[in-house]
């Protein structure tokens, strides 16, 4: 068999067959890797045979003369139609608006870049397709908060995390509320949140955030039913349910309890829902329409959740890869009947979720009515789970076969698998883009901006075939331009900020495409030293938010005092001599921080424990960076030690489930979260005055 024909037929299909790695050394792609991923992206590679068939049929659709659904291009810039049309032919533009263009293509074949920006509809040749016109760039900082050269800062929370009376032992979109009002209230214009995307409700032991079911919905559990139902409703349901003690239990915890608080809030909800369609209520009008605008997607998804609850009560697989092969189409007759068996599940499903969106809507008014420019920040995962409701729903643009993940590398010589699935870039160029479109709309609609979580997969992701090493895969690239056009349209329609989590390995060029865009990228304090010594206030970049740590990092409190070293080391990750040498170059990172921070006169005046001066000097140090945007981690505030997520374990630590000390409302109340809210917010100010 011929490694060249594999080889072509890989580069074809969007595989990196050679690649450089975080040392920048030349790597290269096995045959056998080669072969199983490009099956798993639909190209069978067993044979001669099939390689040959696979790349007369990938050629085949490279030269096809017919149209895709959608194509992209920039504002003002012409679009080359030459491999479909011939010079000088007529067109016809639908716009959005209702009018209508005559416009005819030039003596190159390409449309003038006249269309306007949006989702226009051409019609050349009997061919239809819809022309994306993106604006220059994103919603930006500087639009939002109305200044050029801004200076914006906020926080940035665990919603889980957030405590309130009554909450039944997570946070919810009421105690979003409050934290939003008084963080408004201190001047913070944006509230950026971890992933409220839709998980698994029958199997509530899958909490990771970042492992959804679906990016397209929302997880139901954070809703908090009396701001929409009344508090009247509430109580009714939770006497009904017989919940009272059981929420007061769960509310006491240190830590979430998932599995029990997250039944306890299910029994709540199917309360509450009885009681709402039991009788006439003025929110049914509401609901009718939500259900209607959800359309299929959401119908889908409400069929995929009741389909899981009833196999779940069988102890059948919850997995539609396992289902019976008629379970399998969304769209066939068997689902068809399924709906019509089981219209009361699927009611109470499409309830929840207008209920979670309805209460996310309110938070987000809150957050805008409470003075700020951005509001919410909402984060959108990577992926989301091969067997969950998203990649049942798109089979044809999200890749079940794979998981998505990152090669061996200097910090985790393994490689990393990270359970979930990503979108086919093949697919989406054949559907039009209609997944990725719908999920961008999805969390831009009640959100002023969005975290796209490692931005670099709009390029490339390190895909591997289920059931391997992550070290037997493979990047998979995809086509940036158009997914950071359809970006960029989304951003302008929604006026929203887009930031891009950047950190790690960054393939050559995306990052001045990102800039190009006014997407922010992300930098960490930790992150911004060179062996030691950190970079100096005004070399920060302008093109980029600044922040303290992240999720997957010790709070700053935690760093200074080595818990991550210390865990690791608990958890057998590090062996007795690379601990040692670990708190070796800990000591040194400390002392190289600590002399940045000094270079302040403000720093280290006052008799306090020295921990607390490092944060409030960090966070002064950031305030007066150049970045457009800042924002403080909630547990950085608050100078808590332990960090929400360590990545590589699963039960071995706490991981998304650690609990805030005191509600909400009073949170940003405590002498240290005030003093360093007000320390950041001077800071900003001579930042802006320091840069205008």
């Amino acid at each position: 068999m011929s490694d060249a024909q594999l080889e072509i037929l890989a580069s074809r299909a969007g595989l990196a067959v050679d690649w450089i790695d975080a040392n920048g050394r030349p790597q290269k792609v096995v045959p056998a890797v080669l072969r199983n991923v490009l099956i798993g992206l639909g190209h069978p590679a067993s044979t001669a045979q099939e390689i040959d068939a696979s790349l007369l049929e990938l050629q085949k659709v490279q030269q096809d003369r017919h149209l895709p659904p959608l194509l992209t291009s920039d504002v003002g810039v012409s679009v080359d139609l030459a491999r479909f049309f011939k010079p000088e032919t007529p067109c016809e533009i639908h716009l959005e608006d209702g009018s209508r263009m005559d416009l005819k293509l030039d003596s190159e074949a390409k449309l003038p870049g006249v269309v306007p920006v949006g989702y226009q509809q051409v019609h050349i040749d009997d061919q239809y397709f819809t022309l994306a016109v993106a604006p220059e760039r994103c919603f930006s900082v500087g639009d939002a908060v109305d200044n050029p050269l801004p200076r914006a800062w906020g926080l940035s929370v665990q919603l889980y995390g957030l405590r309130r009376a009554g909450d039944g032992g997570f946070g919810d979109t009421q105690a979003l509320e409050e934290l939003a009002r008084v963080a408004g209230e201190r001047g913070a214009d944006a509230l950026a949140i971890s992933p409220m995307h839709a998980m698994f409700s029958a199997d509530t032991g899958r909490y990771s955030p970042y492992s959804p079911s679906s990016r397209l919905f929302l997880n139901s559990l954070y809703a908090a039913p009396g701001t929409i139902l009344g508090e009247r409703a509430l109580r009714d349901a939770i006497d009904s349910a017989g919940l009272a003690a059981h929420f007061a239990q769960l509310e006491d915890l240190k830590l979430v309890d998932w599995p029990t608080a997250a039944d306890a809030k299910q029994k709540l909800l199917q309360a509450l829902y009885e009681g709402f369609v039991a009788g006439e209520h003025p929110l049914h009008p509401d609901f009718a329409s939500f259900r209607h605008a959800g359309g299929d997607a959401l119908e889908n998804h409400c069929r995929f959740e009741a389909i899981q609850e009833m196999r779940a009560a069988r102890g059948e697989s919850l997995d539609w890869r396992e289902w019976p092969e008629h379970w399998h189409d969304p769209r066939g007759a068997a689902l068809g009947a399924f709906a019509q068996e089981y219209a009361e599940r699927i009611g109470y499903f499409a309830f929840c979720q207008w209920l979670i969106h309805r209460c996310l809507e309110r938070a987000q008014t809150a957050a805008r009515g409470g003075g700020m420019g951005i509001g919410l920040i909402a984060d959108l995962a990577v992926g989301a789970d091969g067997g969950g409701s998203q990649a049942w729903s798109f089979q044809d643009e999200l890749l079940a076969s794979l998981t998505v993940g990152a090669p061996p590398d200097i910090l985790n010589r393994s490689g990393q698998g990270w359970g979930i699935s990503a979108f086919s870039p093949e697919g989406l160029i054949r559907n039009g883009f209609r997944a990725f479109i719908e999920m961008l709309r999805a969390n831009f609609a009640h959100a002023g901006g969005l975290r796209i979580d490692h931005v670099m997969g709009l390029q490339r992701l390190w895909v591997i075939p289920n059931g391997s090493a992550p070290a037997d895969g493979a990047y998979l690239y995809y086509p940036v331009d158009d997914l950071l056009r359809l970006l960029t349209l989304e951003s302008h329609r929604h006026q929203a900020i887009v930031l891009g989590e950047d950190l790690g390995t960054v393939p050559d060029g995306l990052q001045e495409k990102l800039i190009a865009r006014s997407i922010l990228g992300m930098r960490v304090l930790l992150f911004e030293q060179n062996n030691t010594h950190f970079r100096p206030i005004l070399d920060w970049p302008d093109n980029a938010l600044a922040t303290t740590s992240t999720h997957d990092l010790p709070t700053l409190n935690g760093w200074w005092h080595g818990r991550d070293i210390d865990w690791n080391a608990r958890l057998g990750f590090v062996d007795a001599n690379g601990e040692i040498e670990w708190r070796r170059y800990r000591q040194r990172e400390r002392e190289g921080l600590r002399s940045a921070l000094s270079q302040d006169p403000q720093n280290f005046r006052e008799e306090s424990h020295e921990a607390d001066q490092i944060v409030d000097a960090a966070v002064r140090y950031l305030g007066h960076t150049r970045a457009p945007l800042v924002l403080l981690p909630l547990e950085d505030a608050l100078g808590i030690d332990e960090q929400a997520n360590l990545p590589g374990t699963i039960d071995t630590h706490p991981n998304w489930s650690r609990r805030l000390p005191g509600n909400s409302e009073a949170l940003l109340d405590g002498a240290d979260a005030a003093r360093r809210l007000e320390l950041l917010a001077c800071a900003r100010l001579q930042a802006a005055e320091r840069d205008q």
